[in-house]
């Protein structure tokens, strides 16, 4: 005879992996119909979720794709946490320098002097 399948509330689940701070924050996500279970759409907390279930759901600018390896006792650190699941979620090219801070801006008053040998050098004078 088989054993029934280990499962825990999909809210509980998302908190105990760390990917929202609070158990409320990741109910108020799933209630407002963003989140999909082995690709669909759930809208309560209550739903059951086990190993080898795939999870869709959006955080911050990505949308994020969680295959769970196991459901977890407590809401550990978050090298424990991550041990709860295998991220398959395409991996995002972040750009460098996506803040470009002006230097003329951070400058305040007259050029120092090796700024000004750099631009007596530039010129050729």
């Amino acid at each position: 005879m088989n054993a029934p399948r280990e499962t825990i509330r999909i809210d509980k689940w998302l908190w105990f992996a760390r990917f929202f701070k609070s158990r409320g924050l990741s109910a108020k996500m799933i209630a407002a119909g963003h989140c999909r279970i082995n690709s669909v759409k759930i809208a309560k907390g209550s739903v059951a979720v086990g190993a080898g279930d795939v999870i869709t759901f959006p955080k911050e600018d990505d949308v994020r794709v969680i295959e769970v390896v196991a459901i977890g006792e407590r809401r550990g650190p978050a090298v424990e946490a991550q041990t709860l699941y295998v991220d398959l979620s395409p991996p995002v090219k972040k750009e460098k320098g996506v803040y470009v801070p002006n230097p003329e801006a951070e400058r305040s008053g007259r050029p120092n002097r090796q700024e000004r040998d750099a631009m007596r050098k530039f010129k050729g004078e």
